[in-house]
Protein backbone atom coordinates (compact mmCIF):
# COMPACT_ATOMS: atom_id res chain seq x y z
CA UNK A 1 0.00 0.00 0.00
CA UNK A 2 1.43 3.20 -0.63
CA UNK A 3 0.91 6.91 0.55
CA UNK A 4 -2.75 8.31 0.82
CA UNK A 5 -3.58 12.22 0.06
CA UNK A 6 -7.08 13.05 1.30
CA UNK A 7 -9.63 15.60 0.02
CA UNK A 8 -12.82 16.80 0.03
CA UNK A 9 -14.88 14.06 -1.75
CA UNK A 10 -11.89 11.31 -2.65
CA UNK A 11 -8.60 9.97 -1.29
CA UNK A 12 -5.48 9.14 -3.75
CA UNK A 13 -3.17 6.62 -2.68
CA UNK A 14 0.30 6.72 -5.00
CA UNK A 15 1.59 3.33 -5.92
CA UNK A 16 4.92 2.64 -7.54
CA UNK A 17 3.00 2.65 -11.12
CA UNK A 18 -0.50 3.83 -10.63
CA UNK A 19 -2.52 6.66 -8.50
CA UNK A 20 -5.63 4.74 -6.45
CA UNK A 21 -8.36 7.30 -6.72
CA UNK A 22 -11.17 6.05 -3.95
CA UNK A 23 -14.52 8.47 -4.13
CA UNK A 24 -16.55 9.13 -0.56
CA UNK A 25 -20.22 8.19 -0.60
CA UNK A 26 -21.47 11.57 1.36
CA UNK A 27 -24.55 13.45 0.31
CA UNK A 28 -22.15 16.18 -0.69
CA UNK A 29 -20.11 14.24 -2.87
CA UNK A 30 -20.47 14.58 -6.23
CA UNK A 31 -23.00 11.51 -8.04
CA UNK A 32 -20.49 10.67 -11.01
CA UNK A 33 -17.95 10.55 -8.04
CA UNK A 34 -20.30 7.65 -5.90
CA UNK A 35 -20.92 5.58 -8.74
CA UNK A 36 -17.82 5.90 -9.75
CA UNK A 37 -16.60 4.12 -6.51
CA UNK A 38 -12.78 4.19 -7.40
CA UNK A 39 -10.58 4.23 -10.65
CA UNK A 40 -6.91 3.26 -10.83
CA UNK A 41 -4.61 5.70 -13.10
CA UNK A 42 -2.08 3.76 -14.34
CA UNK A 43 1.45 6.26 -14.46
CA UNK A 44 1.43 6.03 -18.22
CA UNK A 45 -2.11 7.25 -18.64
CA UNK A 46 -0.78 10.39 -17.37
CA UNK A 47 0.14 13.44 -19.79
CA UNK A 48 0.81 16.13 -16.65
CA UNK A 49 0.44 16.99 -13.16
CA UNK A 50 -0.39 20.57 -11.76
CA UNK A 51 -1.32 21.90 -8.23
CA UNK A 52 -3.27 25.14 -8.35
CA UNK A 53 -5.25 27.37 -5.83
CA UNK A 54 -8.81 26.95 -5.15
CA UNK A 55 -11.59 28.62 -3.94
CA UNK A 56 -12.30 29.14 -0.41
CA UNK A 57 -8.88 28.67 0.91
CA UNK A 58 -8.57 25.36 -1.06
CA UNK A 59 -5.50 24.10 -3.09
CA UNK A 60 -6.45 21.73 -5.92
CA UNK A 61 -4.00 18.66 -7.17
CA UNK A 62 -4.97 17.78 -10.70
CA UNK A 63 -3.42 14.72 -13.22
CA UNK A 64 -3.91 15.88 -16.92
CA UNK A 65 -5.16 12.26 -18.58
CA UNK A 66 -3.40 10.99 -21.34
CA UNK A 67 -5.95 11.55 -24.74
CA UNK A 68 -7.48 8.35 -25.47
CA UNK A 69 -6.67 6.74 -22.40
CA UNK A 70 -9.93 7.14 -20.47
CA UNK A 71 -13.10 5.83 -21.90
CA UNK A 72 -14.90 7.91 -19.35
CA UNK A 73 -13.17 11.44 -20.31
CA UNK A 74 -13.76 10.43 -24.25
CA UNK A 75 -17.33 9.90 -24.21
CA UNK A 76 -17.69 13.52 -22.07
CA UNK A 77 -15.96 14.80 -24.80
CA UNK A 78 -14.91 18.25 -22.53
CA UNK A 79 -18.56 18.48 -20.84
CA UNK A 80 -17.78 17.91 -17.88
CA UNK A 81 -18.27 20.75 -15.18
CA UNK A 82 -15.15 21.29 -13.31
CA UNK A 83 -16.92 19.99 -9.60
CA UNK A 84 -17.25 16.88 -11.39
CA UNK A 85 -14.15 16.28 -12.65
CA UNK A 86 -13.12 13.00 -11.59
CA UNK A 87 -9.37 13.83 -11.98
CA UNK A 88 -9.35 17.14 -9.56
CA UNK A 89 -8.61 16.34 -5.58
CA UNK A 90 -9.02 19.69 -3.55
CA UNK A 91 -7.64 19.83 -0.29
CA UNK A 92 -7.54 22.34 2.16
CA UNK A 93 -5.03 25.36 1.46
CA UNK A 94 -2.87 24.49 4.97
CA UNK A 95 -2.04 21.30 3.13
CA UNK A 96 -0.92 23.14 0.15
CA UNK A 97 3.04 21.67 1.18
CA UNK A 98 1.87 18.39 0.92
CA UNK A 99 0.02 18.31 -1.88
CA UNK A 100 3.31 20.04 -3.37
CA UNK A 101 5.10 16.88 -2.29
CA UNK A 102 2.79 14.38 -4.01
CA UNK A 103 2.45 16.86 -7.51
CA UNK A 104 6.39 16.45 -7.24
CA UNK A 105 6.70 12.96 -6.66
CA UNK A 106 4.14 11.96 -9.67
CA UNK A 107 5.80 14.33 -12.12
CA UNK A 108 8.79 12.85 -11.48
CA UNK A 109 7.57 9.09 -11.94
CA UNK A 110 6.36 10.29 -15.67
CA UNK A 111 9.94 11.49 -16.01
CA UNK A 112 11.05 12.64 -19.15
CA UNK A 113 9.07 10.48 -21.11
CA UNK A 114 5.71 12.36 -20.17
CA UNK A 115 2.86 10.67 -22.36
CA UNK A 116 2.20 13.39 -24.49
CA UNK A 117 0.68 11.15 -27.42
CA UNK A 118 -2.40 9.78 -27.68
CA UNK A 119 -2.92 6.26 -26.43
CA UNK A 120 -3.60 3.45 -28.51
CA UNK A 121 -5.59 1.74 -26.34
CA UNK A 122 -7.27 2.54 -22.61
CA UNK A 123 -5.74 2.47 -20.20
CA UNK A 124 -7.89 3.21 -17.17
CA UNK A 125 -10.55 0.83 -16.84
CA UNK A 126 -14.31 1.50 -17.96
CA UNK A 127 -17.07 1.07 -15.93
CA UNK A 128 -18.11 -2.85 -15.27
CA UNK A 129 -21.59 -4.04 -17.07
CA UNK A 130 -24.72 -4.49 -16.63
CA UNK A 131 -25.55 -0.82 -16.66
CA UNK A 132 -28.67 0.73 -17.12
CA UNK A 133 -30.48 3.86 -16.76
CA UNK A 134 -33.83 5.55 -17.77
CA UNK A 135 -34.11 8.37 -20.70
CA UNK A 136 -36.94 10.33 -21.44
CA UNK A 137 -38.32 8.25 -24.14
CA UNK A 138 -37.11 4.76 -22.89
CA UNK A 139 -34.73 2.07 -21.00
CA UNK A 140 -31.20 1.89 -21.82
CA UNK A 141 -29.72 -1.33 -20.79
CA UNK A 142 -26.07 -2.50 -21.58
CA UNK A 143 -25.02 -6.47 -20.92
CA UNK A 144 -21.32 -6.23 -21.98
CA UNK A 145 -22.38 -7.92 -25.72
CA UNK A 146 -24.96 -5.61 -26.50
CA UNK A 147 -27.13 -2.34 -26.00
CA UNK A 148 -31.35 -2.11 -25.60
CA UNK A 149 -33.44 0.32 -26.19
CA UNK A 150 -37.03 -0.47 -24.99
CA UNK A 151 -39.05 2.48 -25.53
CA UNK A 152 -41.68 4.34 -22.97
CA UNK A 153 -44.52 5.30 -24.51
CA UNK A 154 -45.44 8.08 -22.47
CA UNK A 155 -41.93 9.48 -24.51
CA UNK A 156 -40.94 7.26 -27.68
CA UNK A 157 -41.87 9.87 -30.67
CA UNK A 158 -43.83 7.67 -33.11
CA UNK A 159 -40.69 7.37 -35.50
CA UNK A 160 -39.36 5.45 -32.43
CA UNK A 161 -42.46 3.28 -31.89
CA UNK A 162 -43.12 1.97 -35.77
CA UNK A 163 -39.44 1.34 -35.62
CA UNK A 164 -39.94 -1.21 -32.69
CA UNK A 165 -37.47 -1.74 -29.55
CA UNK A 166 -33.70 -2.07 -30.35
CA UNK A 167 -31.13 -4.26 -29.88
CA UNK A 168 -26.96 -3.20 -31.32
CA UNK A 169 -24.45 -5.79 -30.73
CA UNK A 170 -21.30 -4.58 -29.89
CA UNK A 171 -19.64 -5.97 -33.15
CA UNK A 172 -22.25 -3.59 -34.96
CA UNK A 173 -20.95 0.10 -33.58
CA UNK A 174 -18.68 1.98 -34.07
CA UNK A 175 -18.81 4.33 -31.00
CA UNK A 176 -21.04 6.25 -28.92
CA UNK A 177 -21.86 10.30 -29.15
CA UNK A 178 -22.93 11.44 -25.51
CA UNK A 179 -24.76 14.95 -24.96
CA UNK A 180 -24.67 15.90 -21.28
CA UNK A 181 -28.02 16.11 -20.00
CA UNK A 182 -27.18 18.82 -17.86
CA UNK A 183 -27.54 20.72 -21.44
CA UNK A 184 -30.66 21.51 -23.51
CA UNK A 185 -31.37 18.58 -26.14
CA UNK A 186 -29.20 16.14 -24.45
CA UNK A 187 -28.85 12.76 -25.58
CA UNK A 188 -27.19 9.29 -26.12
CA UNK A 189 -26.20 8.14 -29.36
CA UNK A 190 -24.69 4.86 -30.75
CA UNK A 191 -23.34 5.02 -33.94
CA UNK A 192 -22.66 2.23 -36.43
CA UNK A 193 -19.79 0.87 -37.90
CA UNK A 194 -18.44 2.48 -41.45
CA UNK A 195 -20.91 5.40 -41.14
CA UNK A 196 -18.80 8.06 -42.20
CA UNK A 197 -20.69 10.75 -44.17
CA UNK A 198 -24.17 9.50 -42.98
CA UNK A 199 -26.36 12.32 -41.83
CA UNK A 200 -27.72 11.31 -38.59
CA UNK A 201 -31.09 12.63 -38.06
CA UNK A 202 -32.72 14.20 -34.96
CA UNK A 203 -32.19 12.51 -31.31
CA UNK A 204 -35.99 11.85 -30.72
CA UNK A 205 -36.59 10.69 -34.26
CA UNK A 206 -33.94 8.35 -33.98
CA UNK A 207 -33.74 4.81 -33.32
CA UNK A 208 -30.25 4.51 -32.54
CA UNK A 209 -30.42 7.17 -29.98
CA UNK A 210 -32.16 8.03 -26.44
CA UNK A 211 -32.65 11.46 -25.37
CA UNK A 212 -32.82 12.99 -21.71
CA UNK A 213 -34.97 15.11 -20.14
CA UNK A 214 -34.98 16.78 -16.43
CA UNK A 215 -34.32 14.08 -14.01
CA UNK A 216 -34.24 11.40 -16.68
CA UNK A 217 -30.36 9.94 -17.78
CA UNK A 218 -28.38 12.25 -15.64
CA UNK A 219 -24.70 12.57 -15.75
CA UNK A 220 -23.42 9.85 -13.53
CA UNK A 221 -25.95 7.24 -15.20
CA UNK A 222 -25.76 8.02 -18.24
CA UNK A 223 -21.91 8.64 -18.42
CA UNK A 224 -20.35 5.60 -17.09
CA UNK A 225 -23.20 4.11 -19.56
CA UNK A 226 -21.85 5.23 -22.82
CA UNK A 227 -17.99 4.88 -21.18
CA UNK A 228 -18.69 1.00 -20.88
CA UNK A 229 -19.94 0.77 -24.53
CA UNK A 230 -16.92 3.01 -25.68
CA UNK A 231 -14.63 0.90 -24.37
CA UNK A 232 -16.43 -2.90 -25.72
CA UNK A 233 -16.32 -1.30 -28.92
CA UNK A 234 -13.13 -0.57 -28.58
CA UNK A 235 -11.96 -4.11 -27.42
CA UNK A 236 -14.53 -6.46 -29.36
CA UNK A 237 -11.50 -7.35 -32.16
CA UNK A 238 -12.37 -8.60 -35.22
CA UNK A 239 -14.18 -11.96 -34.40
CA UNK A 240 -17.57 -12.35 -35.54
CA UNK A 241 -20.66 -11.56 -34.31
CA UNK A 242 -22.19 -13.55 -31.42
CA UNK A 243 -25.85 -13.46 -32.02
CA UNK A 244 -27.66 -11.63 -28.74
CA UNK A 245 -30.85 -13.79 -28.06
CA UNK A 246 -33.88 -10.88 -27.87
CA UNK A 247 -35.28 -10.19 -24.01
CA UNK A 248 -38.60 -11.86 -23.58
CA UNK A 249 -41.68 -9.75 -22.92
CA UNK A 250 -44.17 -9.22 -20.26
CA UNK A 251 -47.47 -10.25 -21.40
CA UNK A 252 -48.90 -6.32 -20.25
CA UNK A 253 -46.50 -5.15 -21.08
CA UNK A 254 -46.78 -6.02 -24.78
CA UNK A 255 -50.69 -5.66 -24.47
CA UNK A 256 -49.89 -2.18 -23.36
CA UNK A 257 -47.90 -1.54 -26.29
CA UNK A 258 -50.35 -2.68 -28.50
CA UNK A 259 -52.71 -0.32 -26.99
CA UNK A 260 -50.53 2.64 -27.43
CA UNK A 261 -49.97 1.21 -30.94
CA UNK A 262 -53.45 1.81 -31.42
CA UNK A 263 -53.78 5.19 -30.50
CA UNK A 264 -51.34 5.87 -33.01
CA UNK A 265 -52.80 4.34 -35.78
CA UNK A 266 -56.17 6.32 -35.19
CA UNK A 267 -54.70 9.53 -34.79
CA UNK A 268 -53.04 9.15 -38.54
CA UNK A 269 -49.37 8.62 -37.23
CA UNK A 270 -49.22 4.98 -38.22
CA UNK A 271 -50.39 3.78 -41.41
CA UNK A 272 -53.02 0.13 -41.51
CA UNK A 273 -49.70 -1.74 -42.85
CA UNK A 274 -47.49 -0.35 -40.15
CA UNK A 275 -50.08 -1.12 -37.30
CA UNK A 276 -50.73 -4.69 -39.15
CA UNK A 277 -47.13 -5.46 -39.21
CA UNK A 278 -45.78 -3.94 -36.06
CA UNK A 279 -48.81 -5.76 -33.74
CA UNK A 280 -47.84 -8.77 -35.34
CA UNK A 281 -44.10 -7.93 -34.56
CA UNK A 282 -45.16 -7.29 -30.68
CA UNK A 283 -47.78 -10.67 -30.54
CA UNK A 284 -44.45 -12.71 -31.77
CA UNK A 285 -42.80 -11.63 -29.18
CA UNK A 286 -45.22 -12.88 -26.54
Amino acid sequence: MGDVLAGFHAAWEFESDSVLIRYERGIRTPKLFQALGERRVPVEAIAGVTLTPGRRGTVVLRVQPREGADPLIEAAAGQLKESGDPYRLVLPAERETLAEYYADELTGMLGAAAHSEPADRYLVAAPEAPLHFKAYDGKASFDGKAVSFRWSWTGASSAKWKAGDQLFPVADLGGVEWRSPEALEGYLRLLPRDAAGTAAPQADQDPASVVFGLGYGPVHESLPFAAAVLAAVRDRGPATPVPVPAPRRDPADIAERIRHLGELHQQGLVTDEEFSSKKAQLLAEL
